[in-house]
C-alpha cells in the first residue's frame, strides 16, 4: 500500500502485524532489550521490511541503528523511513540520487481523540478540515494530517536536525491525495538549514491512513542550505 506512493526509484515493504520470523543483529537487538516484548516484535519487523527494501535496490543485510535523533540509520548511499501503527509495520527507501530525504507514516483511520486535533494544529488548518469533511465525510481528514505532519518530521529532522512542534508546520490536504506542508506562524525553525515547502501524497486503504513525503535530491522542495 505504502509503494503506491512513492516515486520511481524508491522501494517499499509492509508486513500486517509482528512477522515472528524477524530476526535482528546483536547491535539492533541491543537497542531493545530493556523494551517489552511487543516493542521488540514492532522494531524487529520494521528493521525486517526495512532490509527486504534495502534489497530491492542492492544493499546487502546490515545492522539498522539508531542517530542522535534516534531515527534509523542507513547504509551510505540510502535514505529511508520505518512507521508503526496498530497492526502495521513498513518500510520505504531511495537511494540518495532519488531523494534527499523521505518521511512516511501510517495511522488507523478513525477520529482523533477528542481534544488532540486542537494541540496539533493551527486554525487555518482546522477550517480547511471542515471544508474537506463537507465534501467528503467519509474520510478522517484529522488523522490525515496528523500523519501528514508525522511523515513531514521524518523527513525534515534528519537531514536538518530541525525537530519542529506540530504547529510550527501548517499542512493543506488536498482530496486529490496531496498535501503541502510550510511553517506556521513564528516557527522556530533555523534560518539555515530551512523548510520552505514540502510536497506528499497520501491515501486511505485496508482502514490505514498512510502518507509520505519525499524531498527531490537537487530541485523543487528545500530542507537543505540554500
Amino acid at each position: 500500500m505504502i509503494g503506491a506512493l512513492l516515486p520511481e526509484g524508491a522501494t517499499a515493504a509492509e508486513h500486517r502485524g509482528d512477522d515472528p520470523g524477524a530476526e535482528l543483529f546483536p547491535e539492533e537487538q541491543a537497542l531493545v532489550a530493556a523494551a517489552v516484548p511487543a516493542r521488540r516484535s514492532e522494531f524487529a519487523t520494521g528493521r525486517r521490511c526495512a532490509r527486504r527494501a534495502l534489497a530491492e535496490l542492492g544493499f546487502p543485510p546490515a545492522p539498522l541503528l539508531r542517530d542522535a535523533a534516534g531515527a534509523p540509520t542507513w547504509p551510505a548511499g540510502a535514505v529511508g523511513s520505518i512507521t508503526h501503527c496498530t497492526g502495521y509495520r513498513g518500510c520505504a527507501v531511495a537511494r540518495t540520487g532519488v531523494a534527499q530525504a523521505l518521511g512516511i507514516d501510517a495511522q488507523p483511520h478513525r477520529p482523533l481523540p477528542p481534544g488532540v486535533l486542537d494541540l496539533i494544529t493551527v486554525p487555518a488548518e482546522r477550517a480547511h478540515l471542515r471544508t474537506l469533511a463537507a465534501a467528503a465525510a467519509a474520510t478522517h481528514w484529522d488523522v490525515v494530517l496528523w500523519s501528514a505532519k508525522e511523515s513531514v518530521f521524518k523527513a525534515v529532522c534528519p537531514t536538518t536536525g530541525w525537530r519542529p512542534g506540530f504547529r510550527e508546520v501548517a499542512v493543506r490536504l488536498s482530496p486529490a491525495g496531496t498535501f503541502r506542508a510550510t511553517p506556521a506562524g513564528r516557527s522556530r525553525q533555523p534560518v539555515q538549514p530551512r523548510l520552505d515547502v514540502l510536497d506528499g501524497t497520501w491515501l486511505v486503504a485496508g482502514g490505514l491512513a498512510l502518507t509520505a513525503v519525499v524531498v527531490q535530491p537537487t530541485t523543487g522542495q528545500r530542507v537543505a542550505p540554500e
